[in-house]
């Protein structure tokens, strides 16, 4: 079982995936409810991290007011971090050995293409598969969740962009990214059926992954990555491999469009990408953050 991390925050699971419940907080082994503390603004993570609540010193106050909080993580679940990003934008082979199993060249700069909001779905949620897609993989990643604005953005400005880190899936139905890659098409339809985007289940804060100096320069931790489908490992990898670091793909992102607070950024996954099938259940570790589990059952 992945380690609990220190800090981090989470939606409470609500009465469907956009409409999650309050912002709670996980310190130190102890799960903390946030709405008495931030009323109304407990239901609106994107609005918290524009006033910088999320941000690891102000979280940790946050919780230490809130109470004592308790061991057990809440009754209902984990809801979407973030239920309704503006813009969920994705980073394609962006690990060598992941292009290499395609056959493909890793790209000299980065590669991005967008996944429709209406795929994600929370920690514990099933992944449906309509049966006539035919092969459907996992790709596990490291997202980032941006906390603030910002457009044409150097790689420094770009790393003080990032406000905290979670998991997520890109599910991917690859018999439709084929023929569309042969057509010329783009990527979006592949990846955005409805629930194939598994994100959470919580988010820990940037900082709490470097110390007192601060992230490196080229924002990138160096975190050990894997994906298991039924227990057996498919992928396993470290973020570290990245091609194209954090501060670099941000601040390329900001080139095309303006960056909001609350917009996704999923990093890229590593080889051993596999088949899914109705029946299993796919996890995705990462160090320092924890565990991302889905059943996938037949849509």
């Amino acid at each position: 079982m992945t380690p609990l991390p220190r800090l981090a925050w989470y939606h409470r699971a609500g009465p469907d995936p956009k409409r999650p419940g309050p912002l709670g907080c996980l310190l130190e082994g102890r799960f903390h409810d946030l709405e008495g503390i931030l009323g109304d603004l407990a239901y609106d993570a994107r609005a918290c991290l524009a006033e910088g609540c999320l941000r690891a010193s102000k979280l940790e106050e946050l919780a230490r007011l809130s109470g004592e909080g308790s061991p057990e993580p809440p009754a209902e679940g984990f809801g979407l971090p973030i239920p309704e990003p503006g813009k969920v934008l994705c980073l394609g082979k962006n690990y060598a050995a992941h292009a290499a199993e395609f056959g493909a060249e890793p790209p000299k700069e980065p590669m991005w293409f967008n996944k429709l909001p209406e795929a994600l779905i929370p920690a514990g949620r099933p992944i449906p598969l309509p049966p006539s897609l035919g092969r459907v993989d996992h790709e596990g990643e490291l997202v980032l969740v941006l906390g603030a604005s910002g457009k044409d953005l150097d790689e420094e400005e770009a790393v003080a962009l990032v406000a905290g880190l979670t998991i997520g899936n890109d599910v991917t139905a690859r018999d439709m990214q084929q023929r569309d890659r042969e057509r010329g098409h783009p990527w979006v339809r592949c990846k955005s059926f409805d629930g194939f985007g598994p994100v959470g289940p919580w988010v820990v804060p940037f900082e709490e992954f470097f110390g007192a100096d601060g992230p490196p320069a080229d924002g990138t931790p160096d975190l050990e990555i894997e994906v298991r489908v039924d227990g057996e490992v498919r992928q396993h990898s470290r973020t570290g491999s990245m091609l194209h670091r954090i501060a670099q793909a941000v601040a390329w992102f900001s080139r095309h469009t303006t960056l909001r607070p609350g917009d996704l950024c999923f990093t890229g996954t590593p080889e051993g990408v596999s088949p899914l099938n109705p029946g299993s259940c796919v996890e995705v570790s990462i160090e320092g953050i924890g565990t991302l589990a889905n059943p996938v059952v037949e849509a």
